[in-house]
């Protein structure tokens, strides 16, 4: 095997995944840490025989940079917790490791490889079956003292996250504290209609009042309802966030 390549947003998870790879005797020539990365690199070097790609990046998916840039490589996807892309790459006789990757599941997924090297993955037929096969959730149950509350989707303006806390608040400002994580929460949502400016907002398209031009080539966001902090978006998710506005 001549160049491996490795797609993960996660540096200690990515040099974790090099020493594991090491142990099979596979040296990773190249590793990429966003969708913006893998792009310029991909678009500037001939792909590599082997690719191990992170699903979710900070700044898009994986998917992303394959649609961007066609890529005939063996891919090998990882992920913490998507099933239904696990479900996906079944269908389409794609190898995956689900984190955290155990050395046998490598040892594995490396053997699946060796006995299909001229097998090509067909991502446009993998990207339309994600599409197909994902639900989104429909409706978000909250609590406050002892009532119970469920929320349509419709009505909810955004997520954010403060003190290790995530909050929703809804199209008519009520906020309400939601026991799961923004990583979680952003699975959930479907990504025509929400998107995950930073670390600590999801938004709906809807409760943008204004975009101003910010430091940094960033942008902010006025939010309706209003928030309590500067809602900025990360410098490095401005164009895919641009983009999902159709700007």
């Amino acid at each position: 095997m001549n160049r491996v390549v490795i797609i993960e947003d996660e540096k200690p998870a990515a040099r974790r995944l090099q020493r594991m790879l090491a142990k099979e005797n596979i040296l990773v020539s190249t590793m990429l840490h966003s969708v913006a990365e893998a792009v310029a690199w991909f678009k500037q070097h001939s792909p590599p025989d082997l690719i191990f790609a992170d699903i979710q990046l900070s700044d898009g998916t994986s998917f992303d940079i394959f649609e961007q840039v066609p890529v005939q490589s063996a891919i090998i996807f990882t992920t913490a917790y998507d099933q239904y892309a696990i479900r996906a790459f079944k269908l389409n006789s794609i190898d995956y490791l689900l984190k955290p990757i155990k050395q046998d599941d490598l040892h594995f997924a490396l053997n699946k490889y060796y006995n299909n090297k001229n097998k090509k993955v067909d991502i446009q037929q993998l990207i339309s079956s994600l599409k197909n096969d994902k639900t989104y959730k429909k409706r978000f149950g909250v609590q406050y003292g002892a009532h119970l509350q469920s929320i349509p989707v419709e009505e909810i303006a955004y997520f954010y996250s403060q003190d290790k806390t995530t909050w929703l608040v809804t199209d008519s400002g009520e906020e309400f504290m939601y026991d799961q994580s923004l990583e979680k929460v952003e699975k959930q949502l479907n990504p025509e209609d929400f998107f995950r400016i930073n670390r600590q907002f999801i938004l709906s398209s809807k409760a943008i009042k204004d975009i101003v031009q910010y430091t940094n080539s960033r942008l902010k966001i006025i939010l309706q309802p209003n928030a309590q902090t500067d809602v900025i978006v990360a410098r490095e998710r401005v164009k895919n966030f641009k983009n999902w506005l159709g700007l």
